[in-house]
Protein backbone atom coordinates (compact mmCIF):
# COMPACT_ATOMS: atom_id res chain seq x y z
CA UNK A 1 0.00 0.00 0.00
CA UNK A 2 1.59 3.41 -0.80
CA UNK A 3 1.89 6.11 1.78
CA UNK A 4 -0.80 8.76 2.70
CA UNK A 5 2.09 11.14 2.25
CA UNK A 6 5.08 11.50 -0.08
CA UNK A 7 8.11 13.54 0.52
CA UNK A 8 7.94 17.17 0.73
CA UNK A 9 10.99 18.82 -0.55
CA UNK A 10 11.51 22.29 1.09
CA UNK A 11 10.54 25.27 -0.70
CA UNK A 12 12.07 28.52 -0.08
CA UNK A 13 9.98 32.06 0.52
CA UNK A 14 12.33 33.22 -2.11
CA UNK A 15 11.76 30.59 -4.66
CA UNK A 16 7.85 30.87 -4.52
CA UNK A 17 8.12 34.93 -4.76
CA UNK A 18 10.19 34.78 -7.80
CA UNK A 19 7.54 31.63 -9.05
CA UNK A 20 4.68 34.63 -8.51
CA UNK A 21 6.51 37.39 -10.01
CA UNK A 22 7.71 35.22 -13.33
CA UNK A 23 4.36 33.87 -14.14
CA UNK A 24 2.54 37.13 -13.72
CA UNK A 25 5.18 38.75 -16.21
CA UNK A 26 5.03 35.96 -18.12
CA UNK A 27 1.14 35.92 -18.32
CA UNK A 28 1.46 39.98 -18.76
CA UNK A 29 3.68 39.61 -21.36
CA UNK A 30 1.17 37.74 -23.56
CA UNK A 31 -1.42 40.41 -23.21
CA UNK A 32 1.26 43.01 -23.90
CA UNK A 33 1.65 41.87 -26.62
CA UNK A 34 -1.78 41.14 -27.97
CA UNK A 35 -2.55 44.47 -27.67
CA UNK A 36 0.27 45.34 -29.97
CA UNK A 37 -0.41 43.14 -32.62
CA UNK A 38 -4.53 43.28 -31.54
CA UNK A 39 -5.35 39.16 -31.95
CA UNK A 40 -6.00 37.56 -28.51
CA UNK A 41 -2.93 35.05 -27.94
CA UNK A 42 -3.64 33.77 -24.58
CA UNK A 43 -5.40 30.30 -24.25
CA UNK A 44 -6.17 28.86 -20.39
CA UNK A 45 -3.95 26.10 -21.12
CA UNK A 46 -1.07 28.78 -20.71
CA UNK A 47 -1.81 29.09 -17.23
CA UNK A 48 -1.15 25.32 -16.67
CA UNK A 49 2.66 25.97 -18.90
CA UNK A 50 3.32 29.12 -16.57
CA UNK A 51 2.85 26.32 -13.46
CA UNK A 52 5.25 24.48 -14.74
CA UNK A 53 7.88 26.99 -16.47
CA UNK A 54 8.14 29.18 -13.39
CA UNK A 55 6.94 26.85 -10.35
CA UNK A 56 8.50 23.66 -11.58
CA UNK A 57 11.58 24.91 -13.79
CA UNK A 58 13.34 21.60 -13.97
CA UNK A 59 10.46 19.54 -14.43
CA UNK A 60 11.08 17.23 -17.84
CA UNK A 61 7.94 18.31 -18.83
CA UNK A 62 8.22 21.91 -18.77
CA UNK A 63 11.62 21.91 -20.85
CA UNK A 64 10.95 23.63 -24.08
CA UNK A 65 10.55 20.81 -26.30
CA UNK A 66 7.79 19.76 -24.61
CA UNK A 67 6.48 23.09 -23.87
CA UNK A 68 6.53 24.04 -27.64
CA UNK A 69 6.19 20.44 -29.00
CA UNK A 70 3.43 19.62 -26.44
CA UNK A 71 1.26 22.74 -27.45
CA UNK A 72 1.60 22.11 -31.06
CA UNK A 73 0.80 18.56 -31.01
CA UNK A 74 -2.17 19.01 -29.46
CA UNK A 75 -3.14 22.03 -31.42
CA UNK A 76 -2.45 20.30 -34.44
CA UNK A 77 -4.66 17.43 -32.89
CA UNK A 78 -7.48 19.87 -32.28
CA UNK A 79 -7.53 21.11 -35.87
CA UNK A 80 -7.69 17.66 -37.08
CA UNK A 81 -10.51 16.31 -34.73
CA UNK A 82 -12.37 19.41 -35.70
CA UNK A 83 -12.23 19.15 -39.10
CA UNK A 84 -12.93 15.38 -39.72
CA UNK A 85 -15.94 15.27 -36.54
CA UNK A 86 -16.65 19.24 -35.80
CA UNK A 87 -17.35 19.91 -31.93
CA UNK A 88 -18.76 17.64 -29.87
CA UNK A 89 -18.39 16.14 -26.64
CA UNK A 90 -17.11 12.30 -28.06
CA UNK A 91 -14.74 14.43 -30.10
CA UNK A 92 -13.61 16.42 -27.14
CA UNK A 93 -13.06 13.38 -25.28
CA UNK A 94 -11.31 11.29 -28.24
CA UNK A 95 -9.43 14.67 -28.74
CA UNK A 96 -7.19 14.93 -25.10
CA UNK A 97 -6.99 11.18 -25.59
CA UNK A 98 -5.42 11.24 -29.04
CA UNK A 99 -3.02 14.32 -27.70
CA UNK A 100 -2.03 12.77 -24.84
CA UNK A 101 -1.40 9.64 -27.51
CA UNK A 102 0.74 11.58 -29.93
CA UNK A 103 2.51 13.52 -26.94
CA UNK A 104 3.79 10.23 -25.29
CA UNK A 105 4.58 9.03 -29.12
CA UNK A 106 6.75 11.96 -30.20
CA UNK A 107 8.48 12.63 -26.17
CA UNK A 108 6.95 15.96 -26.05
CA UNK A 109 3.60 15.51 -22.81
CA UNK A 110 3.57 18.65 -21.94
CA UNK A 111 0.08 18.32 -19.41
CA UNK A 112 -1.12 21.77 -20.17
CA UNK A 113 -1.54 20.18 -24.24
CA UNK A 114 -4.38 18.75 -23.06
CA UNK A 115 -6.13 21.72 -22.15
CA UNK A 116 -5.09 23.31 -25.83
CA UNK A 117 -6.90 20.51 -27.66
CA UNK A 118 -9.86 20.93 -25.18
CA UNK A 119 -10.05 24.10 -25.77
CA UNK A 120 -9.47 23.76 -29.52
CA UNK A 121 -12.04 21.36 -30.29
CA UNK A 122 -14.68 23.11 -28.20
CA UNK A 123 -13.70 26.55 -29.88
CA UNK A 124 -14.06 24.77 -33.21
CA UNK A 125 -10.80 25.96 -34.64
CA UNK A 126 -9.11 26.54 -37.91
CA UNK A 127 -5.37 25.79 -39.11
CA UNK A 128 -4.28 29.17 -38.16
CA UNK A 129 -5.15 27.86 -34.17
CA UNK A 130 -1.83 26.52 -34.71
CA UNK A 131 0.46 29.51 -34.93
CA UNK A 132 -2.60 32.13 -33.31
CA UNK A 133 -2.47 31.17 -30.54
CA UNK A 134 -1.03 28.36 -29.45
CA UNK A 135 2.77 29.03 -31.08
CA UNK A 136 3.10 32.65 -30.53
CA UNK A 137 1.40 32.24 -27.01
CA UNK A 138 3.99 29.47 -26.52
CA UNK A 139 7.24 30.97 -28.08
CA UNK A 140 5.86 34.22 -25.80
CA UNK A 141 5.88 32.20 -22.68
CA UNK A 142 9.67 30.54 -23.50
CA UNK A 143 11.08 34.06 -23.66
CA UNK A 144 9.52 34.93 -20.62
CA UNK A 145 11.29 31.51 -18.62
CA UNK A 146 14.63 31.63 -20.43
CA UNK A 147 15.12 35.05 -19.07
CA UNK A 148 13.02 35.03 -15.75
CA UNK A 149 14.52 31.98 -14.73
CA UNK A 150 18.36 32.67 -15.77
CA UNK A 151 18.02 36.59 -14.54
CA UNK A 152 18.51 35.55 -10.95
CA UNK A 153 21.01 33.44 -9.35
CA UNK A 154 19.15 30.14 -7.92
CA UNK A 155 17.73 29.27 -11.16
CA UNK A 156 19.06 27.84 -14.76
CA UNK A 157 16.59 27.50 -17.23
CA UNK A 158 16.07 25.11 -19.10
CA UNK A 159 17.98 22.20 -18.16
CA UNK A 160 17.88 20.87 -22.41
CA UNK A 161 16.57 21.59 -24.87
CA UNK A 162 15.98 18.60 -26.51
Amino acid sequence: MAPLRGPQPPMSLRYAIWSFLSATFGILAIYGITALVGYPLLIGSFGASAVLLFGATDSPLAQPRNLIGGHLVSAAVAVIIVALFGSTPLSIAVGVGLAIFVMNLTHTTHPPGGATALIGIQGAVGPEFILLPVLAGTMILLVMAIFMNNVVYHRSYPNHWL
